[in-house]
């Protein structure tokens, strides 16, 4: 079992990154009406908007360019400060682009690459680390704009099929879901 972590652990994280993460973004942003996409509960909140730009800086950051070696190109308080911005397509393709970019970055990793330690964000870290990281941070704002989603369009996104009490995954277009 040890002997296979390591490209578990790949497999996993891509499969979050370049699968699940983005197809419930996708179905949580389109639920969003365009004219809310912007739109912020409070001046010290996010937007759906923001938090989309926030990912791709921070996958960029972390994957593309502090694992992968690209050059880093991020302004993160830019992802933050915009008030209007791209319309759903926009931010969903540019989500689906950094998201395949990472994804290719991940793939070339091994169980030598994972110990490595590279510098992200003026810190040193283990390449297992920063990706371990980069993976529960996705998670955490996919969540959030889920909950911007059902706030601003109730009853318009779901995940799973609760039927017979038993939680089968919708968030795929072909229904499937793989849990590893």
């Amino acid at each position: 079992m040890a002997s296979d972590l390591a490209p578990r652990f790949i497999e996993r994280s891509q499969y979050y990154l370049g699968t699940e993460y983005p197809a419930k973004i996708r179905a949580a942003l389109r639920s969003i009406p365009a004219d809310r996409l912007w739109w912020r509960p409070n001046e010290s909140a996010n937007s759906a908007g923001n938090l989309v730009l926030h990912l791709c800086g921070n996958l960029r950051q972390w994957v593309i360019s502090g694992i992968g070696r690209a050059p880093d190109v991020r302004t993160r308080d830019a992802e933050f400060a915009a008030r209007d911005g791209d319309s759903h397509d926009a931010l969903l393709a540019l989500l689906e682009r950094t998201c395949q970019e990472a994804i290719d970055v991940i793939g070339r990793l091994d169980e030598d690459s994972l110990a490595a330690v590279h510098t992200i964000q003026g810190r040193e870290t283990s390449v297992f680390s920063a990706l371990y990281h980069v993976v529960e941070h996705f998670s955490g704002h996919t969540g959030q704009i889920i909950y911007l989603a059902k706030q601003l369009a109730p009853g318009s996104v779901q995940f799973y099929d609760d039927a017979g009490g038993l939680a089968r995954p919708t968030f795929l277009p072909d229904g499937t879901h793989d849990i590893g």
